[in-house]
């Protein structure tokens, strides 16, 4: 019997086999100012390539859609036009080694947010604020990892305060639109 994938057994969402060009049922769209920047650094920091036949430039050079591959699943970019917000994401990616991710995107020009931290569920979480204000979840599996001790219980709350000291650093600037 094949296995089945949770939330891919209804009469709503198109089965994942289903869906055109090995794409995924859900993907991210982000605008930003300099998409193309945007492109470098997932490309380096992530080590996947930009899909060339998706990148639609239009003639002032501004890119419309440009799309990364990772794992099975489309990130796709834009630049902000004229009138337009940016809207950043907040991205989770399983990685191999989340300090290793955290090396590359800071040396790339990201903050880390927060440092490798266990996690439930036998897993590493750390998370980085790119350059262009999308906020990166980084898990990696943790085999035989404890489970924290919850911070109502005496243990760290570095998972909720760096995400929060973080995300409340960037709600001064609400300009109209953002």
């Amino acid at each position: 019997m094949p296995r089945r994938i949770r939330g891919m057994d209804n009469d709503i969402l198109l089965p994942a086999r289903s869906v055109p060009v090995d794409g995924a049922v859900l993907n991210p769209f982000v605008i930003v100012d300099d998409a193309a920047g945007l492109i470098t650094f997932v490309s380096e920091v992530f080590g996947v390539r930009e899909t060339a036949e998706a990148r639609t430039p239009m003639p002032d050079g501004k890119l419309i859609h440009a799309e990364l591959r990772l794992g099975t699943v489309n990130l796709m970019v834009a630049d902000r036009l004229d009138g337009w917000p940016a809207r950043p994401g907040l991205l989770q990616v399983w990685v191999r080694d989340v300090a290793a991710v955290l090396e590359r995107a800071t040396t790339r020009g990201a903050t880390t947010v927060t440092e490798p931290t266990a996690f439930y569920g036998e897993t590493t979480l750390g998370r980085i604020l790119d350059p262009w204000r999308n906020i990166w979840w980084l898990w990696a599996p943790a085999p035989g990892q404890p489970d924290p001790t919850p911070s109502w219980e005496g243990g760290s709350d570095v998972v909720f305060s760096t995400l929060d000291e973080v995300l409340r650093s960037l709600a001064p600037d609400r300009r109209p639109g953002l």
